[in-house]
């Protein structure tokens, strides 16, 4: 862009990159290494981390992992979810959770029509569901990538 706006990669990388860095991510290795621990390739990190690429959005769930971002950010950052989705999503009512609403609905009212952000938007709902039932041990963002 000529404007000086970044773009939609080099915002990706101004908010993942740091993250990855404070979660062990540095000096030689580091970009293979988080290649290894969210199952991209190397040459996609790298892209990612200059700023000239977003990462598919299957590996969204991996990235928010390892560097502790959360992945309603990263859905919005990756141009999966619309800020207004997003807020729409973290204000909905606790006790519309557990009602008859299915996930294809709730794709639908929040207005997500591309195939690959509704699989994204199903993924990320079973995933959460699993942490729920998980016991939670986990102190620090980054997991094992911190500790590195």
């Amino acid at each position: 862009m000529t404007d000086g706006t970044p773009t939609r990669p080099q915002t990706f990388a101004a908010v993942v990159v740091p993250a990855a860095e404070r979660a062990g991510y540095t000096g030689h290795g580091a970009k293979a290494r988080f290649a290894r621990d969210t199952g991209m390739t190397e040459s996609s990190v790298t892209r990612m981390w200059q700023g000239s690429a977003v990462p598919d959005a299957r590996f969204y769930d991996a990235i928010s992992q390892v560097t502790g971002v959360e992945l309603g950010n990263l859905l919005v950052l990756g141009g999966v979810l619309s800020p207004e989705s997003l807020q729409s999503l973290s204000e909905s009512d606790r006790s519309q959770v557990g009602s008859v609403l299915t996930p294809e609905e709730a794709a639908d009212r929040l207005g997500i029509k591309d195939d690959v952000g509704r699989q994204l938007f199903y993924a990320t709902i079973e995933r959460l569901k699993r942490l729920e039932d998980e016991p939670s041990d986990r102190s620090e963002p980054g997991g094992t990538a911190a500790q590195m």
